[in-house]
């Protein structure tokens, strides 16, 4: 089972880029950010420390829902907090156990209090299904005596 570090600089193979958002700016803001770079939440850093981590689920329930305007919302009001980080030694099933455990959608990786990147429940569930197709090819293999 492969670890946070190597689904990582897997996807730095497509995009190194973390995107993120300070608390102070607006909701507005972020969903720009999102809608730009076409990512479904955005870690929150203050200080180079991820504080929160802001998602289109935190728009929904907490702006639209309860009709606040996101011009002159900020992030920090909405966003959620304590987040919930894994560090890049961690490996795939542990990761989706806590997703699952609890109903998250994005999990920022976090080591020596520094931001390396953030997983999706896509990525992780896209590495379960390539790691399972793998075995099911070294099984066939062995079945054919190959």
């Amino acid at each position: 089972m492969k670890t946070v570090a190597q689904l990582l600089k897997l996807k730095s193979q497509h995009t190194d880029q973390v995107y993120t958002i300070a608390p102070h700016q607006t909701v507005l803001e972020a969903l720009m950010v999102m809608a730009e770079k076409n990512v479904g939440a955005l870690p929150v850093v203050e200080g180079g420390e991820v504080v929160g981590i802001v998602s289109e689920r935190d728009y929904a329930r907490k702006m639209v829902l309860k009709g606040r305007s996101s011009v002159g919302t900020e992030v920090r009001e909405i966003m959620s907090s304590p987040v919930i980080t894994v560090n890049s030694h961690q490996n795939v099933d542990t990761c989706m156990t806590m997703m699952t455990n609890s109903h998250l959608r994005h999990l920022p990786v976090v080591e020596d209090g520094k931001l390396l990147g953030l997983l999706s429940i896509g990525d992780l569930v896209k590495e379960a299904i390539a790691e399972q197709a793998d075995l099911i090819r070294q099984l066939e293999g062995y079945i054919r005596g190959e």
